[in-house]
């Protein structure tokens, strides 16, 4: 499933490439094609991300006037040429010279203010957003006795952080994702706040995830870059059974939440 990067990149492109100009909404697939009718010939107000959520809103008059995206494990929103009509295209934003074409999302709907509102009140602070509340977020980390490995995956807490951005961000701290919430202190939180903040702007600049500090690029230590379909330089992320580069102990991997948790058993002091 992308992390919150790749949506606050989407959001980003629409903006520039589709806001104020005149388009053509449809659904080549068929399955949108009645919301689709309800936005053709609109502009693009604003797009928008919220954590691992793309909204889309359009000016028009009518009540249901956002887009509302959610990609899930499969989907993908490509930009592409308007000749390029191939696959399910769930939805389809035409600007006469490119298409945003809309394949396999968990969801699209055309929702009301009233339902964004209810979307958006269910998500959690968002460290790519400007409006996010990190001391809100304290409030409730520090009450949990939930794992901060679990915690980080919670998008009701952390909206839009993943499996890599959670093992990183624990790692290049030194925290083991087995602490509870209600044990982590006030400085600790704020350092994986901080880092998150810096490292989802990485990613939404560069359009991939890496992690690792200079001393520890391929460069620096005379090793091969890394070859994975996720791409990006990381430290524990899907290296289960290799030598860790800071300390050499082979990187650990178990379940947690329901996704593959990675962490350097030494480093992190479990």
């Amino acid at each position: 499933m992308p992390e919150g990067h790749v949506i606050h990149r989407l959001a980003r492109e629409l903006n520039a490439r589709f806001t104020g100009r005149d388009l053509q909404v449809s659904s080549p697939q068929g399955r949108f094609s009645a919301e689709a009718s309800l936005i053709d010939a609109a502009r693009i107000h604003h797009a928008e991300a919220i954590g691992k959520h793309l909204f889309i809103d359009f000016a028009t008059d009518h009540p249901e006037h956002i887009v509302y995206i959610h990609l899930g494990l499969i989907g993908q929103l490509r930009f592409e040429p308007v000749e390029d009509v191939w696959g399910q295209i769930r939805l389809r934003i035409d600007n006469g010279e490119q298409a945003a074409n809309l394949r396999g999302p968990q969801w699209c709907r055309l929702i009301t203010d009233a339902e964004y509102d209810a979307a958006v009140a269910k998500l959690g602070e968002d460290p790519l957003r400007d409006d996010a509340d990190p001391d809100a977020l304290w409030a409730r980390v520090s009450r949990s006795r939930r794992s901060i490995g679990s915690l980080l995956m919670d998008q009701k807490l952390f909206a839009g952080v993943g499996n890599i951005y959670r093992a990183e961000t624990l790692f290049r701290l030194g925290i083991s994702p087995f602490l509870p919430g209600a044990q982590l202190d006030r400085n600790e939180f704020d350092s994986i706040w901080l880092d998150l903040v810096g490292l989802m702007a990485d990613g939404v600049r560069d359009g991939r995830i890496d992690t690792v500090r200079p001393d520890h690029t391929p460069e620096a230590m005379g090793r091969e870059p890394r070859k994975d379909d996720h791409g990006g330089e990381v430290y524990v992320y899907r290296r289960a059974g290799q030598p860790c580069h800071v300390c050499g102990t082979p990187i650990s991997e178990q379940v947690m939440e329901g996704r593959n948790l990675f962490w350097c058993p030494t480093c992190q002091g479990t």
